[in-house]
């Protein structure tokens, strides 16, 4: 890598990682709200938000790379062009083919980022979120044990708490019990312990009183009791996280457990999953080759390159919305997974084609739009003014 390389791909992985950076932060504040409820539902601290919802990272940079990419890639190559450079560079005989050598190497560099996050470090980090999900949730102490607070850890069942005496014990209990939707039970007690034993996770509560009214009956029935004990094992075992398709790693997709619930229901989201985790690499340099075979070339006026840029714009747009409808279609007709290979691949040879043999790089947008816009009028009736 020479000093012409080493400049063109600073100057482009700089802008790619700032691009990416910026994008990925706005995506992970607008995401991280669903999980708001960790601290005003679930009674956790800020780091541990913030912990578990980074953990969504990695999967929103399998998405926003090749945006990056591409804003980086036309970034660079305006930069050259408004700078003069490229003008420079291709007087000094450095050809397109030369030129696009950094490029290449910008795109494998991304491209290999993005297998290693669609192969690897997505699921495990998924995997990792649930499972602390599930932690967090079935944590019943840090769930109950809010002093002053109504909490309802699951629906019809609300837990209050007057004061928090020790770790384990509590003062002023007050549980409202409506899961059934034929009997409601409102628990009232002075005190309770957190008591655990073989079978279980018991809230042993001592001189309350339990309210039971069905709904049959017209009055409801009040005891009183010394000693209470209300079932938390539900709560605070925690059950087999089962995981999705997103966090299934890339060999667990291509070789699937032939006992997999989820493959037995639907074998068509394997399909979909593996085939967007496959063709996924593709995209940077799909989005790099059809960028700097528009863009390449040094440029006079503003015009041309407004008009390339555009170009780009709408090409990578299409490219990338066709990937989106195939694997949507993909769900119901398999077929339609596998076109997306063959018009990624197509348009990387295309644009290599074009790239190192010179045709085609030399051609005014600019000139050809405007050429088409007076075809097209040609072609149109006058109106006759009266």
């Amino acid at each position: 890598m020479d000093s012409l390389d080493k400049y063109v791909f600073k100057t482009g992985f700089s802008m790619f990682l700032l691009v990416l950076f910026s994008l990925t932060g706005v995506i992970w504040v607008t995401q991280i709200l669903r999980q708001i409820d960790l601290i005003t539902g679930q009674g956790q601290t800020v780091l541990t938000f913030i912990g578990i919802t980074s953990m969504i990272i990695p999967t929103l940079m399998l998405i926003l790379a090749p945006i990056a990419m591409l804003i980086a890639v036309v970034y660079t190559l305006t930069k050259l062009n408004g700078d003069s450079e490229l003008v420079v560079m291709s007087a000094a005989g450095v050809s397109p083919r030369r030129l696009f050598r950094p490029f290449a190497m910008l795109a494998a560099v991304v491209s290999m980022l993005v297998m290693i996050i669609a192969v690897f470090l997505s699921p495990f980090l998924q995997r990792e979120m649930n499972d602390r999900l599930a932690k967090v949730r079935a944590d019943v102490v840090a769930n109950i044990v809010r002093p002053g607070t109504f909490t309802s850890i699951e629906r019809g069942l609300t837990f209050h708490i007057r004061e928090k005496k020790t770790d384990s014990q509590f003062g002023g209990i007050l549980i409202d019990d409506f899961r059934d939707p034929k009997e409601r039970a409102s628990i009232l007690a002075e005190q309770g312990n957190i008591v655990q034993t073989g079978r279980g996770t018991y809230l042993v509560m001592t001189d309350g009183w339990v309210q039971r009214r069905r709904a049959s009956d017209r009055d409801p029935t009040m005891v009183k009791f010394e000693r209470y004990a209300f079932d938390l094992s539900p709560y605070t075992v925690a059950n087999r996280v089962s995981y999705g398709l997103r966090e299934r790693y890339l060999w667990e997709l291509l070789f699937p457990d032939p006992d997999d619930k989820l493959l037995k229901t639907s074998p068509n989201q394997f399909r979909v999953e593996l085939n967007d985790r496959l063709v996924a690499p593709l995209y940077p340099i799909a989005f790099v080759v059809l960028a700097y075979m528009l863009m390449c070339t040094p440029r006079s006026t503003r015009q041309g390159r407004v008009g390339s840029t555009a170009v780009v714009i709408v090409g990578v747009f299409a490219l990338r919305i066709l990937g989106f409808a195939c694997m949507a279609i993909g769900q119901s007709s398999p077929i339609a997974l596998y076109l997306l290979y063959p018009v990624l691949l197509g348009a990387i040879g295309l644009g290599l084609f074009a790239i190192y043999t010179g045709r085609g790089l030399e051609r005014d947008l600019t000139l050809d739009l405007a050429m088409l816009r007076s075809r097209l009028l040609a072609r149109l009736p006058r109106p006759a003014w009266r």
